[in-house]
């Protein structure tokens, strides 16, 4: 398996990224308005994003792309954004070491997600392993 091109560093990356988005939201938006947080943050996520595209020369004129992709980038822009919005304002009351986890019930509810909207055949370790993340989060913010 080519590492480069594994999901599994993405994902890891993702996890990683992740993290440390909540130790730096938690400091960051302290004393200030969780919304204008988000907003900084997402300014500074469309500059670096702008900026790998021109460097990798990946820019596509928006006409050619199809209009589901539109569709469902525009419905994921703003669960994302409205994620965020509630993500920080959490962080903004409560500790990181209850929000985060309760976060990451984000992983269950996308496995829900898939295996009804898109049709996904569940395997035991999937089953389990959402189990263990709901269990997870709630012995963290009961306890």
């Amino acid at each position: 398996m080519n590492l480069r091109e594994s999901w599994l560093l993405f994902a890891l990356g993702s996890a990683f990224f992740a993290a440390l988005t909540a130790l730096f939201g938690k400091l960051g938006v302290a004393g200030i308005n969780s919304n204008l947080a988000t907003f900084i943050r997402t300014v500074v996520i469309l500059a670096v994003t702008a900026g790998i595209l021109s460097l990798r020369a990946e820019w596509a004129k928006p006409a050619g792309l199809p209009w589901h992709s539109w569709m469902f980038l525009v419905l994921s822009g703003i669960a994302t954004g409205l994620s965020w919005l509630c993500y920080y304002r959490a962080l903004q009351l409560g500790p990181i070491s209850k929000v985060a986890p309760i976060d990451k019930l984000s992983v269950a509810m996308a496995i829900i997600l898939g295996l009804v909207v898109l049709g996904e055949k569940p395997s035991w370790s999937v089953l389990i392993g959402g189990l263990l993340i709901v269990a997870g989060s709630l012995v963290i913010a009961l306890f």
